[in-house]
């Protein structure tokens, strides 16, 4: 870890962000089970979104281990670090202003409480939106084949099968995939982040 750095503080502030771009920043954070519907939601809603004229980017779990997280496994120290990187990665989006969606399984309730601090910290809005369907539903789903793989032990580590998913106590949002659409859960993140002011 580096000892020899000083964070260096920027002369616009993030009121000035704000105010200069007409958008606010903020996270909302989908976590849930693989085929819950993470992916298709956060898809559907990063359009919405920019079809309203704001900044907002998507970052999925599959597509951010061929880059940034390349390097990482599925055991638990690696998920705690891709879950970290992540939750630094959307902080800096939401104090650039922009809506950063993510789509992570996150199976971990201490990893997705520092996220939420790092926004706090910051005084930057988490949203973070439970994507519920129960395991059989989410098996039957299956479109990429490794729940099968997974129950023969093809696949070790994983979420619901060999692995734990600690699911959410307290979210903003609940939202069951297997009693409502694609477009009504887009349509119950809009309304909230509507009401709650962070999108006008």
């Amino acid at each position: 870890m580096a000892t020899n750095i000083t964070f260096h503080e920027g002369s616009v502030t993030q009121e000035e962000r704000h105010q200069l771009l007409k958008q606010k920043g903020a996270t909302i954070w989908l976590t849930g089970l693989s085929a819950s519907g993470k992916s298709t939601i956060a898809c559907a809603l990063e359009q919405h979104l920019l079809h309203l004229g704001k900044f907002a980017y998507r970052l999925d779990g599959d597509n951010i281990r061929f880059g940034l997280n390349k390097d990482l496994g599925f055991d638990e120290k690696s998920r705690n670090e891709n879950i970290r990187r992540i939750s630094e990665v959307t902080k800096l989006f939401a104090d650039a202003s922009g809506i950063s969606i993510t789509a992570f399984i996150s199976p971990y309730r201490a990893d997705r409480e520092f996220a939420r601090e790092l926004h706090v910290a910051s005084n930057l809005p988490f949203v973070e939106v439970f994507v519920d369907a129960p395991l059989q539903v989410v098996e039957e789903r299956d479109p990429k084949g490794l729940y099968k793989k997974a129950r023969t032990g093809e696949i070790k580590e994983f979420t619901g099968i060999s692995a734990p998913y600690e699911a959410p106590t307290s979210p903003e949002l609940h939202i069951k995939t297997h009693e409502v659409s694609v477009e009504e859960s887009v349509r119950i993140i809009t309304d909230y982040l509507l009401k709650n002011g962070i999108v006008a």
